[in-house]
């Protein structure tokens, strides 16, 4: 097994209680969130996951109501509407409870780490990991994908160990969190078949020369499989539900068709592909521990200390971390209409154990490269990139949150009873008390975004509201030089939705308002309260439509009704 050699290269030590470590971790991350824990519910909390774990809360249907079903999995729903029916619904509740899975996950990295590597380079993996801005963000967010991530670190922590029936339970856990941790298991079944031949050959030599050995020999690769296999059939009983109660398998139609009938195509598979590799290695400061790690192979040989070379990861190891990292990257290449960073988070971890082992393994001041990388890490966290991301992968998040909280005070003490024109996810938050944002709700006409073709349409029928709540509905860096590549802008615009807000004055104008409301930007993200000249609208000579009709033209479909493979 691997724990044979765990240590190797160092003095072994003896581990922490995990109990003790998870304590540690968890105070750790509750203080760095604690500016952050009361924070109304934002983006695709607000728009799927808050709303589904009510929903199971109040009437105990795993299936929700006030969103259309994604098909996504209940477990991390049903963990929230647990505390909020132990202690209360509040953001303070659900933050820490998603922060209570962040430090469990965190701990799976930990003893991932010692198991494949040792004590040290677990607990500089952890602190990366744990300090990555993507990982950062997400722990007290209440989405699918932290939590998937943590269960399958725990299920490779005790695949490798040979403990194949746990890992299987963990697996499948991971799966219920979200689906697409299936993607884990699958493909280490794939490389325990097509492996086999590998391990048998060349590979095998290598491994033989340095004394390793393969976890679970003593059980055949059917065996193995066959446990790999398991968590499909927990998933499977859990789509066959949602098909008796909803009659679709895979989430409704239109949010199957945004995440794989819709992104099957070969120029846009090649595109994501190279966003997803980004992703995986270089994205938000991920570069400076990888580019450090291609340095210290190149130029730097192993180091020795009282016990000789200091060992690598075993080769089946890395072979099984290269296995789900390869398959996750390919899989969402192929599928989810959007391509977020979250996605990845089961397999980033993966890639820091292994680089900051090969950093203890070869660089002389490996904990002084160590400390540089964790404070690139936490840079990120205030520094926007030079390229368009989603405002969940930092703390622009917060600048978010704040910005449409003030202005959504600001509309509701003002204009209670206005009929306001905004676009998702604003229109939920004025319409929903419990999301945090206002008290009492607001009547809303929705439309997609504040691109000029929709604010066009929007002010044909300007007599259907009279006030707009007018927002930056996705970062992009003022200077990109890529975006003025028109063939670029049509790529994005083509598989990727991107389109352009209109600034708030050309809104204004076109809406014939003024703009009563507009706070300072906060690092490029902006809002804007438009009341409506009545004047304007009466002389406008345009038919007039009903508010329902004007819904209907837009249908009120949140991102993560598109966005979620």
């Amino acid at each position: 097994m691997y724990s044979e050699t765990i240590g190797r290269g160092e003095k072994e030590r003896s581990s922490p209680h995990p109990g003790l470590v998870f304590a540690i971790i968890f105070v750790f991350i509750l203080l760095l969130h604690t500016p952050l824990l009361q924070l109304p519910y934002f983006w695709d909390e607000a728009g799927y996951y808050v709303p589904a774990a009510r929903d199971l809360l109040l009437t105990g249907s795993l299936i929700p109501h006030s969103s259309v079903s994604n098909a996504h999995p209940p477990l991390v729903m049903a963990w929230l509407a647990l505390w909020w029916k132990l202690v209360g619904y509040a953001p303070l509740v659900t933050r820490t409870a998603m922060l209570l899975i962040a430090a469990f996950s965190l701990l799976g990295v930990f003893r991932l780490a010692a198991k494949v590597s040792n004590f040290t380079v677990a607990m500089a993996s952890t602190l990366c990991t744990a300090v990555y801005s993507v990982f950062f963000t997400q722990s007290s967010l209440a989405q699918l994908d932290l939590a998937a991530a943590g269960l399958s670190f725990w299920a490779l922590s005790v695949w490798l160990d040979g403990q194949f029936f746990a890992a299987a339970i963990w697996f499948s856990l991971a799966a219920l969190a979200k689906e697409t941790a299936i993607l884990t298991p699958l493909a280490l079944a794939v490389w325990e078949s097509i492996g086999l031949p590998l391990r048998n050959s060349h590979l095998r030599i290598l491994w033989q020369s340095e004394g390793q050995t393969n976890p679970g020999s003593n059980i055949s690769t059917a065996h193995r499989v066959a446990f790999l296999l398991m968590p499909v059939l927990p998933l499977t009983a859990w789509y066959a539900y949602h098909y008796a109660r909803t009659g679709y398998v895979f989430g409704n139609p239109e949010f199957f068709h945004y995440n794989v009938a819709a992104t099957l195509h070969p120029t846009r598979i090649v595109i994501t592909l190279g966003m997803r590799l980004w992703q995986v290695l270089g994205y938000l400061h991920l570069w400076v521990l990888t580019v450090a790690t291609l340095l210290a192979m190149w130029l730097l040989p192993p180091l020795h200390d009282s016990q000789g070379e200091r060992p690598r990861i075993l080769l089946p190891a890395q072979m099984f971390f290269y296995a789900v990292i390869a398959a996750y990257v390919v899989a969402m290449s192929l599928i989810g209409g959007a391509v977020l960073a979250r996605y990845m988070l089961p397999v980033i971890p993966l890639v820091v154990i292994l680089c900051v082992s090969t950093l203890w393994r070869r660089f002389p001041f490996w904990p002084a490269g160590i400390a540089c990388i964790v404070v690139a890490f936490v840079l990120a966290w205030f520094s926007n990139p030079p390229y368009g991301f989603a405002p969940e992968d930092n703390l622009a998040y917060r600048d978010y949150i704040l910005l449409h909280e003030d202005a959504e005070h600001f509309l509701e003490a003002r204009y209670p009873m206005a009929r306001v024109l905004t676009a998702w996810p604003a229109s939920d938050e004025i319409t929903r008390p419990w999301l945090g944002y206002i008290t009492r709700p607001m009547r809303v006409v929705r439309i997609e975004n504040f691109s000029l073709e929709e604010i066009v349409s929007a002010a044909d029928f300007r007599q259907n509201y009279e006030v707009a709540l007018v927002f930056s509905t996705k970062y992009e860096p003022a200077s990109a030089p890529w975006d003025r590549w028109q063939t670029w802008a049509k790529l994005k615009s083509r598989f990727f939705g991107f389109h352009r807000d209109l600034p708030p004055a050309a809104v204004a104008r076109i809406l014939g308002g003024q703009i009563v409301y507009s706070p300072s930007p906060r690092q490029g993200q902006w809002i804007v309260v438009i009341e409506i000249n009545k004047s304007e609208i009466e002389n406008a000579n345009v038919q007039g439509v009903d508010n329902d009709s004007l819904n209907g033209r837009h249908s009120p479909v949140t991102r993560e009704a598109l966005s979620e493979p």
